[in-house]
């Protein structure tokens, strides 16, 4: 249950949140904004895995 919540969130998160990667972002210049939103994204995509 829990997991595929998690995994309707990350493609909720990827059809809304941009990709900085794909942006070419440094992490060292992201501001914190920029920090949260990666941060959240990663913490989703580890649980939709788990």
């Amino acid at each position: 249950m829990k997991k595929k919540i998690f995994k309707a969130i990350a493609k909720l998160n990827k059809k809304i949140l941009p990709s900085y990667s794909k942006k070419g972002l440094e992490l060292q210049k992201a501001s914190k904004v920029q920090m949260a939103i990666i941060g959240w994204k990663l913490w989703v995509t580890k649980n939709s895995l788990d």
